[in-house]
Protein backbone atom coordinates (compact mmCIF):
# COMPACT_ATOMS: atom_id res chain seq x y z
CA UNK A 1 0.00 0.00 0.00
CA UNK A 2 2.54 2.21 -1.42
CA UNK A 3 0.63 5.82 -1.37
CA UNK A 4 0.17 7.12 2.27
CA UNK A 5 1.28 9.13 5.04
CA UNK A 6 3.21 8.79 7.92
CA UNK A 7 0.92 9.99 10.66
CA UNK A 8 -1.41 12.61 11.56
CA UNK A 9 -0.44 16.21 10.99
CA UNK A 10 0.99 18.08 13.91
CA UNK A 11 -1.76 20.44 15.57
CA UNK A 12 0.78 23.51 13.99
CA UNK A 13 -0.43 22.17 10.55
CA UNK A 14 -3.56 21.76 9.71
CA UNK A 15 -4.57 19.63 6.68
CA UNK A 16 -5.92 21.17 3.78
CA UNK A 17 -9.00 19.34 3.76
CA UNK A 18 -7.77 15.64 4.70
CA UNK A 19 -4.13 16.53 3.38
CA UNK A 20 -1.38 14.75 5.00
CA UNK A 21 1.55 17.06 5.40
CA UNK A 22 4.22 15.28 8.40
CA UNK A 23 6.24 17.56 10.23
CA UNK A 24 9.49 16.32 9.39
CA UNK A 25 9.27 17.24 6.13
CA UNK A 26 10.48 21.09 6.29
CA UNK A 27 13.72 20.22 7.73
CA UNK A 28 14.29 17.29 5.00
CA UNK A 29 13.20 19.58 2.15
CA UNK A 30 16.03 22.09 3.12
CA UNK A 31 18.54 19.47 3.83
CA UNK A 32 17.54 18.50 0.43
CA UNK A 33 17.89 21.98 -1.56
CA UNK A 34 20.93 22.39 0.47
CA UNK A 35 22.60 19.17 -0.58
CA UNK A 36 22.77 17.05 2.60
CA UNK A 37 20.31 14.87 1.69
CA UNK A 38 20.60 11.88 -1.04
CA UNK A 39 17.56 11.17 -2.46
CA UNK A 40 16.31 7.26 -1.95
CA UNK A 41 16.08 5.18 -5.31
CA UNK A 42 12.26 4.90 -6.00
CA UNK A 43 10.70 1.43 -5.67
CA UNK A 44 8.08 0.53 -8.46
CA UNK A 45 4.94 -0.17 -6.90
CA UNK A 46 1.26 -0.83 -8.57
CA UNK A 47 -2.13 0.24 -6.72
CA UNK A 48 -5.66 -0.95 -7.91
CA UNK A 49 -8.88 1.21 -7.89
CA UNK A 50 -11.14 -1.68 -7.19
CA UNK A 51 -14.53 -0.57 -8.41
CA UNK A 52 -18.09 -1.99 -8.21
CA UNK A 53 -21.75 -0.92 -9.53
CA UNK A 54 -23.87 0.18 -6.82
CA UNK A 55 -26.90 2.08 -7.39
CA UNK A 56 -26.02 5.64 -6.79
CA UNK A 57 -23.02 4.83 -9.56
CA UNK A 58 -19.59 2.82 -9.01
CA UNK A 59 -18.08 2.45 -5.60
CA UNK A 60 -14.05 1.79 -4.63
CA UNK A 61 -12.76 -0.37 -2.19
CA UNK A 62 -10.63 0.98 -0.24
CA UNK A 63 -8.27 0.33 2.91
CA UNK A 64 -7.25 2.73 6.20
CA UNK A 65 -3.72 2.02 6.98
CA UNK A 66 -3.33 1.26 10.99
CA UNK A 67 -2.43 4.55 12.87
CA UNK A 68 0.24 2.45 14.33
CA UNK A 69 2.17 2.20 11.15
CA UNK A 70 5.27 4.07 10.35
CA UNK A 71 4.20 4.36 6.67
CA UNK A 72 1.12 6.09 5.79
CA UNK A 73 -0.47 5.20 9.37
CA UNK A 74 -4.31 6.27 9.57
CA UNK A 75 -4.67 7.30 5.74
CA UNK A 76 -6.84 6.15 3.34
CA UNK A 77 -5.78 4.04 0.45
CA UNK A 78 -5.80 1.47 -2.74
CA UNK A 79 -4.81 -2.32 -2.20
CA UNK A 80 -1.05 -2.41 -3.75
CA UNK A 81 2.81 -2.33 -2.57
CA UNK A 82 5.83 -3.11 -4.05
CA UNK A 83 6.97 -4.54 -7.56
CA UNK A 84 7.92 -8.44 -6.99
CA UNK A 85 11.50 -8.38 -9.21
CA UNK A 86 10.81 -11.99 -9.63
CA UNK A 87 7.86 -11.48 -11.68
CA UNK A 88 10.16 -9.66 -14.57
CA UNK A 89 11.57 -12.90 -15.97
CA UNK A 90 9.40 -15.88 -15.37
CA UNK A 91 6.96 -17.32 -18.07
CA UNK A 92 3.25 -15.72 -16.77
CA UNK A 93 -0.14 -17.66 -17.82
CA UNK A 94 -1.47 -14.57 -19.43
CA UNK A 95 -4.48 -13.49 -21.70
CA UNK A 96 -5.64 -10.13 -22.67
CA UNK A 97 -2.64 -7.22 -23.84
CA UNK A 98 0.66 -8.94 -24.23
CA UNK A 99 3.69 -7.51 -22.43
CA UNK A 100 4.56 -5.76 -25.50
CA UNK A 101 1.14 -3.83 -25.67
CA UNK A 102 1.59 -2.85 -21.61
CA UNK A 103 5.29 -1.52 -22.16
CA UNK A 104 4.35 0.64 -24.48
CA UNK A 105 1.40 1.62 -22.05
CA UNK A 106 3.18 2.17 -19.19
CA UNK A 107 6.47 3.43 -20.87
CA UNK A 108 8.48 0.71 -19.81
CA UNK A 109 10.57 -2.42 -21.19
CA UNK A 110 8.11 -5.77 -21.06
CA UNK A 111 10.01 -7.23 -18.05
CA UNK A 112 9.02 -4.31 -15.77
CA UNK A 113 5.71 -4.08 -17.73
CA UNK A 114 5.22 -7.62 -16.82
CA UNK A 115 6.53 -7.09 -13.07
CA UNK A 116 4.11 -4.34 -12.98
CA UNK A 117 1.24 -5.77 -14.01
CA UNK A 118 1.60 -8.84 -11.98
CA UNK A 119 2.36 -6.48 -9.08
CA UNK A 120 -1.07 -4.92 -9.51
CA UNK A 121 -3.13 -8.55 -9.51
CA UNK A 122 -1.14 -10.22 -6.90
CA UNK A 123 -1.38 -6.79 -4.51
CA UNK A 124 -5.24 -6.84 -4.86
CA UNK A 125 -5.14 -10.59 -4.11
CA UNK A 126 -2.95 -10.03 -1.27
CA UNK A 127 -4.83 -7.23 0.57
CA UNK A 128 -8.28 -7.43 -0.63
CA UNK A 129 -8.93 -11.11 -1.31
CA UNK A 130 -10.08 -10.15 -5.13
CA UNK A 131 -8.20 -12.26 -7.67
CA UNK A 132 -7.92 -11.01 -11.57
CA UNK A 133 -7.26 -14.36 -13.23
CA UNK A 134 -9.11 -17.23 -14.35
CA UNK A 135 -8.46 -21.20 -16.12
CA UNK A 136 -9.31 -19.27 -19.47
CA UNK A 137 -8.72 -15.68 -21.33
CA UNK A 138 -12.79 -15.18 -21.04
CA UNK A 139 -13.43 -16.44 -17.38
CA UNK A 140 -12.22 -15.45 -14.20
CA UNK A 141 -11.95 -17.52 -11.05
CA UNK A 142 -15.10 -17.60 -8.32
CA UNK A 143 -14.96 -17.66 -4.52
CA UNK A 144 -11.23 -17.17 -2.94
CA UNK A 145 -12.11 -17.70 0.48
CA UNK A 146 -11.26 -21.06 0.95
CA UNK A 147 -8.26 -22.49 3.33
CA UNK A 148 -6.98 -23.53 0.48
CA UNK A 149 -6.81 -19.93 -0.93
CA UNK A 150 -5.73 -18.60 2.27
CA UNK A 151 -2.89 -20.56 2.41
CA UNK A 152 -1.75 -19.43 -1.35
CA UNK A 153 -2.38 -15.93 -0.40
CA UNK A 154 -0.48 -15.94 2.91
CA UNK A 155 2.46 -17.70 1.08
CA UNK A 156 2.33 -15.16 -1.46
CA UNK A 157 2.30 -12.18 1.23
CA UNK A 158 5.43 -13.71 2.65
CA UNK A 159 7.47 -14.50 -0.52
CA UNK A 160 7.44 -17.72 -0.39
CA UNK A 161 5.58 -18.17 -3.28
CA UNK A 162 6.16 -15.94 -6.75
CA UNK A 163 2.69 -14.77 -8.67
CA UNK A 164 4.08 -17.12 -11.80
CA UNK A 165 4.56 -20.24 -9.21
CA UNK A 166 1.17 -19.36 -7.86
CA UNK A 167 -0.51 -19.08 -11.12
CA UNK A 168 0.75 -22.32 -12.67
CA UNK A 169 0.10 -24.24 -9.38
CA UNK A 170 -3.71 -23.07 -9.94
CA UNK A 171 -3.67 -23.48 -13.51
CA UNK A 172 -4.42 -19.57 -13.86
CA UNK A 173 -4.13 -17.01 -16.51
CA UNK A 174 -3.66 -13.52 -15.27
CA UNK A 175 -6.40 -11.78 -16.96
CA UNK A 176 -4.75 -8.26 -17.84
CA UNK A 177 -7.68 -7.36 -19.63
CA UNK A 178 -9.20 -6.72 -16.69
CA UNK A 179 -7.14 -4.07 -15.92
CA UNK A 180 -6.72 0.21 -17.13
CA UNK A 181 -3.43 1.84 -16.26
CA UNK A 182 -5.05 5.22 -14.82
CA UNK A 183 -2.26 7.50 -13.47
CA UNK A 184 1.66 7.48 -12.13
CA UNK A 185 2.73 9.39 -9.28
CA UNK A 186 6.61 9.25 -7.65
CA UNK A 187 7.40 10.14 -3.95
CA UNK A 188 8.71 13.27 -3.41
CA UNK A 189 12.56 12.87 -3.31
CA UNK A 190 12.94 14.32 0.01
CA UNK A 191 10.75 10.91 1.17
CA UNK A 192 13.10 8.34 2.94
CA UNK A 193 10.40 5.62 1.43
CA UNK A 194 9.86 6.63 -2.14
CA UNK A 195 7.95 4.75 -4.86
CA UNK A 196 7.15 4.73 -8.68
CA UNK A 197 3.43 3.75 -8.31
CA UNK A 198 1.30 2.76 -11.60
CA UNK A 199 -2.39 2.88 -10.82
CA UNK A 200 -4.78 0.92 -12.30
CA UNK A 201 -8.66 0.86 -12.14
CA UNK A 202 -10.50 -2.42 -12.03
CA UNK A 203 -14.16 -4.14 -11.37
CA UNK A 204 -14.82 -6.78 -8.98
CA UNK A 205 -15.21 -9.72 -10.80
CA UNK A 206 -18.28 -11.61 -10.59
CA UNK A 207 -18.87 -13.97 -7.95
CA UNK A 208 -15.70 -12.68 -5.81
CA UNK A 209 -16.12 -10.23 -2.39
CA UNK A 210 -13.41 -7.91 -0.89
CA UNK A 211 -12.10 -8.77 2.64
CA UNK A 212 -9.70 -7.09 4.83
CA UNK A 213 -6.63 -9.50 4.15
CA UNK A 214 -4.21 -6.76 4.74
CA UNK A 215 -2.23 -7.05 8.29
CA UNK A 216 -1.57 -3.41 7.52
CA UNK A 217 -5.17 -2.18 7.29
CA UNK A 218 -8.19 -1.79 9.93
CA UNK A 219 -10.83 -0.78 8.36
CA UNK A 220 -11.95 -1.31 4.61
CA UNK A 221 -14.95 0.37 3.15
CA UNK A 222 -16.64 0.59 -0.43
CA UNK A 223 -17.46 4.15 -0.57
CA UNK A 224 -18.69 6.28 -3.80
CA UNK A 225 -15.72 8.49 -5.07
CA UNK A 226 -17.64 11.81 -4.85
CA UNK A 227 -18.24 10.80 -1.16
CA UNK A 228 -14.90 10.08 -0.22
CA UNK A 229 -13.58 13.21 -1.59
CA UNK A 230 -16.52 14.91 0.42
CA UNK A 231 -14.70 13.40 3.68
CA UNK A 232 -11.31 14.20 2.26
CA UNK A 233 -12.56 18.24 1.89
CA UNK A 234 -14.18 18.07 5.43
CA UNK A 235 -10.80 16.85 7.41
CA UNK A 236 -12.87 13.46 7.54
CA UNK A 237 -10.50 10.96 5.67
CA UNK A 238 -6.96 11.53 5.06
CA UNK A 239 -5.59 10.62 2.21
CA UNK A 240 -2.27 12.00 0.08
CA UNK A 241 -2.34 13.74 -2.96
CA UNK A 242 -2.03 10.59 -5.17
CA UNK A 243 -5.39 9.14 -3.53
CA UNK A 244 -7.79 12.55 -3.61
CA UNK A 245 -6.82 13.15 -7.28
CA UNK A 246 -7.24 9.74 -8.66
CA UNK A 247 -10.64 9.50 -6.44
CA UNK A 248 -11.93 13.20 -8.07
CA UNK A 249 -10.55 12.07 -11.33
CA UNK A 250 -12.92 8.99 -11.26
CA UNK A 251 -16.28 10.91 -10.46
CA UNK A 252 -17.90 11.57 -13.78
CA UNK A 253 -18.20 8.40 -14.53
CA UNK A 254 -21.58 6.26 -13.81
CA UNK A 255 -20.33 2.74 -14.14
CA UNK A 256 -17.36 0.58 -13.12
CA UNK A 257 -17.39 -0.44 -16.49
CA UNK A 258 -17.25 2.74 -18.28
CA UNK A 259 -14.05 3.68 -15.90
CA UNK A 260 -12.43 0.98 -16.95
CA UNK A 261 -13.42 1.62 -20.27
CA UNK A 262 -11.87 5.36 -20.60
CA UNK A 263 -8.19 4.45 -18.85
CA UNK A 264 -6.95 3.93 -22.27
CA UNK A 265 -7.06 7.56 -22.54
CA UNK A 266 -5.62 8.56 -19.52
CA UNK A 267 -2.41 10.44 -19.08
CA UNK A 268 0.50 8.51 -17.55
CA UNK A 269 3.12 11.33 -17.40
CA UNK A 270 4.66 10.89 -13.99
CA UNK A 271 3.77 13.46 -11.12
CA UNK A 272 6.87 14.56 -8.94
CA UNK A 273 6.28 17.34 -6.29
CA UNK A 274 8.47 19.80 -6.62
CA UNK A 275 9.83 21.89 -2.99
CA UNK A 276 11.82 25.01 -3.40
CA UNK A 277 12.75 27.56 -0.69
CA UNK A 278 11.16 31.07 -0.45
CA UNK A 279 12.40 33.23 2.18
CA UNK A 280 12.27 30.70 4.83
CA UNK A 281 9.39 29.92 3.51
CA UNK A 282 9.25 26.14 2.15
CA UNK A 283 7.18 25.45 -1.20
CA UNK A 284 5.85 22.31 -1.98
CA UNK A 285 3.78 21.64 -5.36
CA UNK A 286 2.80 19.17 -7.31
CA UNK A 287 2.34 19.87 -10.89
CA UNK A 288 -0.61 19.98 -12.24
CA UNK A 289 -3.15 19.96 -9.10
CA UNK A 290 -2.80 23.30 -7.91
CA UNK A 291 -4.96 22.19 -4.82
CA UNK A 292 -2.14 20.33 -3.00
CA UNK A 293 0.48 23.36 -3.00
CA UNK A 294 1.67 24.02 0.59
CA UNK A 295 3.27 27.07 2.14
CA UNK A 296 4.73 26.28 5.36
CA UNK A 297 7.71 27.70 7.50
CA UNK A 298 10.50 25.94 8.60
CA UNK A 299 9.67 26.11 12.03
CA UNK A 300 6.36 23.57 10.62
CA UNK A 301 3.30 26.49 10.90
CA UNK A 302 1.33 27.16 7.54
CA UNK A 303 3.15 30.46 5.69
Amino acid sequence: MPNGQHGQPSPEQPPAGGQWYPPEWPARIRALAEGALTPAEPRRAATVMLLRDTPGGPAVHMLRRRASMAFAGGAYAYPGGGVDPRDEDHRIGWAGPDQEAWAARLGTDTATAQAIVCGAVRETFEEAGVLLAGTTPDTVVGDTTGDDWEADRAALVGRELSFAEFLDRRGLLLRSDLLGAWARWITPEFEPRRYDTWFFVAALPEGQRTRNASTEADRTVWIRPQDAAAGYDAGELLMMPPTISTLRSLEPYGAAADALAAAGAQDLTPVLAEAALEDGVVVLSWPGHDEFTKRVTLGGGPA
